[in-house]
């Protein structure tokens, strides 16, 4: 499972099943979407660690019918939120960890299998044709700043409005930025234990903010941000400069008077939608809302938030394998909004975006980015 197996041996036995990651600690609300949907202890982290205890001791044979209860995962971590035990901050790792050893000992599943092969061949997990480069030209950019926007896939070939609102933004707040010809970061490889490209496509991108002049990376995916800060350094790689999200970035703009929000009337109700990626796994919670509260918005907080969050259902390799699951957690968070009577839905995670989007109906609030919104109002 790792290279050191002393201390998997470890976390794998720390586990009691005692249920606690089954629920959000004393509000009995449900916190994982895999167990809630598929019903069966295998699909709840108690029960995959379980799972991983038979393989590691050699108590059951690898098969294909552990593909399911393995990958059918959003990895959201908040099974790490709810255990008391000591293995609760590894629990995430666990999986991942259990993940690449599938892969290895009986393939990957399909949908993330075409996820290895575009990212080998076009650079991006969508087999979309790369074209980071020309938006240096498109948006008349320099070739070498103190900043580079590190764009992510998503928001660069699906959720656009994304990537035009964040250059929007840092354009109109004077910021020294340009982009590279930047490969996927290795994020949706990683999540779905497929590391043997990760580390090439890595070094393209500390080599290619290297080149930049670059003293600081900004992205404004959730996921990118995770693996760039926390990934990479596990992988042996050095990002050689700062790593921030775009929501530090614009607080920090509002802060110093860069940014200075207009007024508006009226003011929209908006609703905050914590990412998974940016939340439990980087503990990012109150830049985003010190953000919002600068803006001409009210905002009402949904019934679990922060990192109690209910999951968008779309992380994890959840969204390519296993589509109407991940439609029908998206729906839940749906509801939970719409119960605060807001006229926006907002998150800062293109994937968040994309899936919140799918789950809602035609008549429903929309689903916005921050950098959207932020954009809307200076």
């Amino acid at each position: 499972m790792t290279s050191d197996g002393s201390v998997i041996e470890q976390w794998l036995h720390s586990c009691v099943r005692c249920s606690n990651c089954k629920y959000v600690f004393r509000e009995y609300f449900p916190s994982c979407p895999s167990g809630e949907y598929f019903g069966f202890e295998t699909y709840y982290a108690s029960g995959r660690i379980w799972l991983a205890q038979a393989l590691y001791k050699g108590e059951l044979e690898w098969e294909p019918s552990l593909l399911d209860p393995i990958f059918a995962c959003t990895t959201c971590g908040n099974c790490e939120v709810q255990c008391l035990a000591p293995h609760r901050e590894h629990i995430v790792d666990m999986i991942e960890e259990l993940r690449a050893r599938a892969v290895q000992e009986i393939g990957g599943l399909p949908s993330h299998i075409r996820f290895r092969e575009n990212v080998v061949q076009f650079h991006n997990p969508y087999g979309a044709e790369h074209h980071n480069r020309n938006l240096v030209e498109t948006h008349s950019l320099p070739l070498q700043a103190e900043t580079v926007y590190f764009v992510g896939c998503t928001s660069n070939y699906r959720e656009t409005q994304i990537r035009d609102a964040t250059i929007s933004v840092l354009k109109k707040a004077g910021v020294d930025f340009t982009v590279v010809d930047e490969y996927c970061c290795g994020s949706p490889l990683i999540r779905t234990g497929q590391l043997g490209p990760v580390n090439e496509a890595a070094q393209h991108n500390v080599d290619a903010i290297r080149d930049a002049g670059a003293k600081r990376v900004v992205t404004s995916c959730s996921g990118c941000y995770r693996t760039l800060v926390r990934d990479y350094p596990k992988l042996g790689i050095d990002l050689g400069v700062e790593a921030v999200h775009i929501t530090q970035l614009l607080k920090e703009l509002i802060d110093k008077g860069t940014i200075v929000p207009r007024p508006n009337e009226p003011r929209p109700i908006i609703t905050w939608h914590d990412p998974c990626h940016l939340g439990r796994h980087m503990g990012i919670y109150d830049e985003p809302r010190a953000v919002i509260s600068k803006l001409p918005v009210d905002l009402v907080e949904m019934e679990t938030t922060r990192e109690n969050a209910w999951c968008c259902g779309a992380g994890g390799g959840a969204k390519a394998a296993y589509k109407d699951w991940s439609v029908e957690t998206s729906k839940k968070r749906i509801e939970q909004a719409l119960r605060t009577g807001a006229e926006l839905i907002v998150t800062v995670c293109p994937f968040c975006t994309r899936n919140l989007r799918d789950g809602s109906s035609e008549d429903g609030p929309p689903v916005i980015d921050l950098t959207e919104l932020v954009d809307r109002f200076i």
